[in-house]
């Protein structure tokens, strides 16, 4: 055969930025095959015909076009068929721009955590006004002596089918308004878990409104919390203010971020209101 316009596998490789193993693929798969296949050495070479075709198929593949849909057309090449292909594309391009866009924001809220963990005072109580947020619950009575005590509980909350949302510094436990006014502080009644607005959960929800709280911030984990249980209701005791919720602890750094134990922050909030 008549090798004169025919263009072995590794230029055809060079000249169209295509690896060889790509190549062989598209031939294994029956998106490509070669003009020609000596029957001594096994070499492929490849025509202008077959530039025509690899042209499309870059084309569409920056498209980012799965091969399975880039065969079909060209075994039905016509206008309303890539006209009805692109708008598939285009469909799916925008649906993966927002599922980009929802992990940029998932993204930006664990930034924005972790910095605001750092950058409030320890050891100073406030009152804030907590936003309104959507929470899984488990009611779960325990008592925390050590990191590991949350771990199965944590996996009641973590039962989404859809993505992992259990994530660093989103885990809190809570104790009963019933135990605060109790000066109950040494074991809780739940575990829950934030969501972020862009979380994908299937499961049941409750969404908490806004609400006033006192807060506590501390260098420690639950362990050390007691203590500050105690600092907290007596600044409520001062201010006679009233507890209307359950406690809302979370550690915002600990163990899953450092492994320096000195850098653990964790947050006491205890809903109230004015007497």
């Amino acid at each position: 055969m008549d090798r004169k316009n025919l263009f072995p596998i590794g230029e055809v490789s060079k000249l169209f930025h295509i690896s060889v193993s790509s190549l062989r693929h598209y031939e294994h798969i029956g998106l490509l095959t070669p003009e020609y296949i000596s029957s001594d050495s096994g070499y492929r070479y490849y025509g202008t015909e077959q530039f025509e075709v690899l042209n499309t198929i870059r084309y569409l593949r920056a498209l980012d076009m799965p091969l399975a849909e880039i065969e079909d057309f060209l075994k039905n090449k016509d206008i309303s068929r890539i006209e009805e292909k692109l708008l598939q594309q285009k469909h799916a391009v925008l649906k993966k721009q927002q599922e980009l866009q929802r992990i940029e924001q998932k993204i930006n809220h664990r930034l924005n955590w972790l910095r605001d963990a750092q950058s409030v005072p320890l050891d100073t109580v406030s009152l804030i006004e907590l936003p309104s947020c959507r929470i899984v619950w488990v009611d779960a009575p325990l008592k925390i002596d050590g990191s590991l005590d949350m771990e199965v509980p944590i996996r009641k909350l973590d039962q989404s089918d859809a993505e992992a949302v259990v994530f660093l510094g989103k885990v809190g436990l809570g104790i009963s308004a019933e135990h605060l006014q109790q000066s109950i502080v040494n074991r809780y009644d739940s575990i829950f878990l934030i969501l972020d607005q862009e979380d994908i959960y299937t499961g049941e929800t409750i969404t908490l409104p806004k609400t006033l709280c006192v807060r506590l911030r501390f260098r420690g984990s639950h362990i050390e919390a007691p203590a500050h249980y105690e600092k907290l209701l007596d600044y409520i005791t001062k201010e006679q203010l009233q507890i209307v919720g359950f406690s809302r602890e979370i550690t915002l750094i600990d163990y899953g971020i450092t492994n320096d134990s000195e850098k653990f922050v964790t947050e006491i909030c205890i809903p109230v209101k004015c007497r």
